[in-house]
């Protein structure tokens, strides 16, 4: 996850004033002025993580917070708080034409991904019922037309592109002709980028605008790209009054910077995410839920959703059960990651349960890809019935874990891996058990009072 770093440093910030029964105002300074270095080492705009620090400690400095029987907890609802004004409050949600085709124009520098992502929102589009069209308008950059014409062929999505001797603005009207003709209802463009930012590129950029009258022009940003990517975004912004945002590569070693200073920055909100490089990663973007899961709350609605709408109603029941299930023992474990595959690396998805600590995560393989899945598999079943019923036998014996490897063709190391996978996975879904059992008596959230 792009904020690991981030969450972590915050979380242990914070996590210092929890412990306290009472705290001081040189208290709050001293953990303000570590989340001021978390911040700024996540690459978040000065200015930005400036005003940040100054409304989070005017806000905790006071007597009602100061004298609270729970101080601690207070200071991390003003965070949590502060971190989702920071990113836009709610979901931005896209907006659709009343007469004829939604047209989306994507904007970005090349290399941002911009062709992949016209893909990803194509999909995710038709998903909710629509018919998208993919239009193809870069006509610059080598094989960008044949790239997008893959793209759109792997999702069976169709893509219209008159050839790169026509210009990119005749393309695009004639691209929304075509989806009349044909019965689509979205329309996306993808327009061509640079690798620098020049007058000719939104000069093309502006005719294209004017010649389709977009219901949305949403900037690619590459979020690898740090304190660059809000430049980018500011100065697309003051030349096509772009309407959103799209983060791509959240899933990599970023610091997320790009994240926490782009809404401020540009006051425009972050509409989706790309997190990852299969076609359905992608994500709308919750500024509430992503504050949560920088300061360990977890992401439950997201997991809900996610299980929605990977997996039906009974298989997510099975899959309930068996990972709350005390007996917790390799079987069950084979079977809820062939389940949990659906919805993507496991590694993210226990990031969603709350209490969770990301430093405890690090290292520690859950068997994210179907590689990974089937090594697994083939470790619990070169175990006897007993073993995979026991998980203690493997765990305690080392000449049970040479004879696993050798009959899954596997390593010892790998062995060791699965086991502590396993363990991990066990203590989560306790922690996750103890939460839902709490929330039942006070609510959703109900063990932690300073969320509503």
């Amino acid at each position: 996850m792009a904020f690991d770093g981030l969450a972590s440093k915050l979380q242990d910030a914070l996590k210092k004033l929890k412990g306290k029964g009472k705290l001081t105002e040189k208290d709050i300074k001293e953990a303000m002025r570590e989340v001021k270095l978390a911040l700024l080492e996540a690459d978040v705009n000065y200015k930005v993580v400036k005003q940040f620090v100054s409304s989070v400690s005017e806000k905790c400095i006071n007597e009602e917070i100061l004298g609270s029987l729970t101080p601690g907890q207070q200071v991390v609802k003003v965070v949590n708080e502060e971190l989702t004004k920071l990113m836009g409050e709610s979901e931005s949600k896209l907006k659709y034409s009343d007469n004829g085709p939604t047209v989306f124009m994507l904007v970005g520098l090349q290399g941002a991904g911009k062709t992949t992502m016209a893909g990803k929102l194509a999909l995710h589009l038709r998903k909710g019922n629509k018919k998208p069209l993919l239009v193809a308008c870069d006509i610059y950059r080598p094989a960008a037309i044949k790239q997008l014409e893959v793209v759109g062929k792997q999702i069976d999505i169709p893509v219209f592109s008159l050839g790169d001797k026509v210009k990119a603005v005749d393309i695009a009207k004639a691209g929304i002709k075509h989806a009349k003709e044909n019965g689509n209802n979205i329309v996306i463009i993808d327009t061509a980028g640079r690798l620098h930012i020049d007058e000719e590129l939104m000069q093309e950029l502006q005719d294209v605008k004017t010649a389709t009258n977009p219901n949305e022009i949403l900037l690619v940003v590459d979020s690898m790209t740090g304190q660059d990517a809000v430049n980018v975004a500011q100065t697309f912004n003051n030349s096509l009054d772009i309407s959103g945002v799209i983060l791509t590569k959240l899933d990599g070693d970023t610091r997320g910077g790009a994240a926490l200073s782009i809404r401020h920055i540009t006051e425009k909100p972050i509409k989706f995410v790309g997190v990852g490089e299969k076609m359905n990663d992608i994500e709308v973007f919750h500024p509430d839920r992503m504050a949560s899961r920088i300061l360990g709350m977890g992401d439950v609605l997201s997991l809900i959703e996610k299980a929605q709408q990977s997996i039906d109603e009974k298989e997510a029941l099975e899959l309930s059960e068996k990972m709350m299930n005390q007996e917790f023992n390799y079987d069950d474990y084979l079977m809820a990651m062939e389940q949990m595959s659906k919805l993507g690396p496991l590694n993210k998805l226990i990031e969603m349960i709350p209490g969770v600590n990301t430093k405890e995560l690090q290292g520690v393989d859950f068997g994210a890809g179907e590689k990974q899945l089937s090594r697994v598999k083939a470790i619990i079943q070169s175990m006897t019935a007993k073993e995979r019923k026991n998980p203690t036998l493997i765990a305690s014996s080392s000449s049970r874990k040479k004879r696993v490897a050798r009959g899954s063709g596997t390593t010892i190391q790998e062995i060791n891996k699965l086991i502590k996978g396993h363990e991990m996975m066990k203590k989560q879904m306790k922690q996750m058990k103890a939460f839902t059992k709490n929330s039942s008596k006070k609510g959703f959230l109900g063990k932690m009072p300073f969320m509503k």
